[in-house]
This record gives structure tokens, C-alpha cells and sequence, in this order.
């Protein structure tokens, strides 16, 4: 089951998954195009009340959670494809962001990409070629199914962002007709609005969004969630989430902004809270993490570097 909109108000892009599996077993998922406007949302809220609709409630009454977990997907499309190949590496499957975001598919052409980079090393490799670029991998991306795959729907994600859920995924369809029938778009190859950390209002603009308690029952809290996510780090091991500059997000991001990071940050990582002298302090609690990178996507004044932890430590996701 698909779904798109609900609970989202229509100038903010997403919808659900639910993927049923095994011995009465569903993964139920649900995304949030991260360029959205208001920073009061907070995406894991938006799924606990996507839960409630009477038509999903059903599904997951009598069940129990036995997993959770985060993480943010690149589903620029092909515009937003960075270059392939550079020296010492090449950006393959999920990395560079082969998902066809309308048809929620990505797998096919991660593995595609994937024997396509390992194709072109077997050829330098085979030529005597070593330290240098693979040059003939992007070439044979581009002559791939999966750029034509990508090419038919570039437009969905710009549409659907310029214009919101109702007309933007209208005009969406009606793109993806006509590249597929008449082999051109009327829209020929649009751009996004721009990076998704800065399409935030100022909070002084936005409206406030009042999220309704858990009832334990099919709408949880975000810490019990998080410990089922299996997440481990080190009490001692250095900080992963590197503040550029310490001071901004009480000095800009938190009277600007509200400070996001509260609300977009589905593990609660982020606190604001108040010392004894009532100053507000930005608190990390980095061993909640389950590295899913939005803070590195969404904070409105990239001051936050996501970097890998000490050990590999993170999630443990055994039945996702």
C-alpha cells in the first residue's frame, strides 16, 4: 500500500509505505520531502498521526512494534545525480540517487549501477590502467536503462515541490504521459527550488503544529522507538555530530528558527534545554542516534557535519 498527502498539509511533499512480509509482519513507513516549509513539523510525529487514519489504524491494531528506524533518502532524481567518478572512488546505487521517486524504486538500479562501476574497474584493471579515474563508467550510465528510467520522471520531484500535492503531482502525471507517449516533456527539464536547507520559514511565519500524546498503542514516543532501533555508541567514544560553529544554534537558529533540529531529528539527538541560570544550552545526546543524516540535510545554517562514529557503532537493524 501507497499512499501520499495525509496527515501533510499540501505544500509539504511525502506519504507512506506499508509492506507486508512474512507471518503477519508489515513495514509500515512514511517519508517527508525534506524541502518542506514549516519548521514546527516534525516528521516523526507526522508518521504517528498517519497511523491513526481510519484506514490504517486497523491494519496495525492487535500487532506490537518490534523494530524502528530512520534514514533520508536521495530522491532528487537525475538532476541532482552529482558527478560519478573520481580519483580513488565512484559514487554508486543509493549514493548518488537512482530512486524513481513516483514509482518508490531504487533497488534495481543501485545493482545496475553498481555492476556498471564494476564493469568499468574490470576494464582498467585489465588494461594495465591504476590511481586514475574510472572514466567509462558515467559514459555507460548514460547509455543505461536506468538514466532512461530516470529521464522519464525527472520532473515529478520539481513539480511536485513547486506546486504542492494536489497540482504539483497532477502535473507530475501529466509529464511523465508525455515523455513516455510523445518522447518529450511541455516542461522540458526543470530545477528544484534550491537545497532543502533553505526552504525554511522563519518561525515568526510559520504556524505552530500541535501534535496530539502517544497512546502506546498504535502511536508511540520517540525514545521507546528509538531503543528498539538497537542503536549503541560508546559513553566515551568523541561526539559524532560536529557543531561548525557551538554558539549558533542558540544565537541564530533558536530565535530565527525555533531550532529545528528539536523536531526534524527523528531520534531525539537535539534538545534545547535551560541551565540554572534559565540560559537555554543546544544539548547533543549523540548515543540516540540512528544516523539517519537529516540534521546534516535540513539544519537551516549547515553548522551541522554528520561524520562516521568510532567503531561503527549505530542501529542494529536485524528485522529491517
Amino acid at each position: 500500500m501507497h499512499t501520499m498527502g495525509w496527515p501533510l498539509d499540501d505544500r509539504t511533499g511525502g506519504g507512506s509505505f506499508i509492506y507486508h512480509y512474512g507471518e503477519n509482519l508489515a513495514a509500515v513507513g512514511f517519508v517527508v520531502h525534506l524541502d518542506y516549509e514549516n519548521p514546527f513539523l516534525s516528521p516523526f510525529q507526522e508518521f504517528q498521526c498517519f497511523k491513526t487514519h481510519k484506514t490504517i489504524r486497523p491494519i496495525l491494531e492487535g500487532g506490537r512494534r518490534i523494530a524502528y528506524g530512520a534514514r533520508a533518502i536521495t530522491e532528487g532524481g537525475l538532476q541532482a545525480v552529482p558527478k560519478l567518478a573520481f580519483p580513488g572512488g565512484a559514487l554508486i546505487g543509493c549514493a548518488a540517487g537512482f530512486v524513481n521517486l513516483p514509482r518508490i524504486k531504487g533497488s534495481h538500479n543501485a545493482m545496475k549501477t553498481g555492476m556498471l562501476a564494476a564493469e568499468a574497474a574490470f576494464e582498467a584493471l585489465a588494461s594495465g590502467r591504476a590511481h586514475d579515474v574510472l572514466d567509462d563508467y558515467e559514459p555507460t550510465f548514460e547509455s543505461s536503462h536506468v538514466y532512461g528510467d530516470l529521464k522519464l520522471v525527472r520532473n515529478v520531484k520539481p513539480l511536485w515541490s513547486r506546486y504542492g500535492t494536489s497540482l504539483g503531482v497532477t502535473l507530475g502525471g501529466i509529464d511523465m504521459w508525455a515523455n513516455q507517449i510523445l518522447g518529450f516533456s511541455p516542461f522540458g527539464t526543470m530545477l528544484t527550488k534550491g537545497p532543502d536547507f533553505a526552504q525554511l520559514l522563519p518561525a515568526a511565519k510559520a504556524k505552530p503544529i500541535s501534535y496530539e500524546k502517544p497512546d502506546g498503542v498504535i502511536s508511540f514516543d520517540i525514545l521507546s522507538s528509538v531503543f528498539l532501533s538497537g542503536t549503541h555508541h560508546d559513553e566515551d567514544e568523541p561526539v559524532h555530530l560536529k557543531l561548525k560553529e557551538p554558539t549558533l544554534p542558540i544565537r541564530e537558529n533558536l530565535p530565527v528558527y525555533a531550532e529545528p533540529a528539536q523536531r526534524y531529528c527523528p531520534a531525539g539527538v537535539f534538545e534545547v534545554v535551560a541551565s540554572g541560570e534559565n540560559r537555554p544550552q543546544f544539548v547533543i545526546n549523540a548515543a540516540n542516534c540512528v544516523h539517519c543524516k537529516t540534521c546534516d540535510i535540513k539544519d537551516p545554517a549547515q553548522n551541522i557535519t554528520w561524520v562516521p562514529p568510532e567503531g561503527g557503532d549505530g542501529p542494529a537493524y536485524g528485522a529491517m
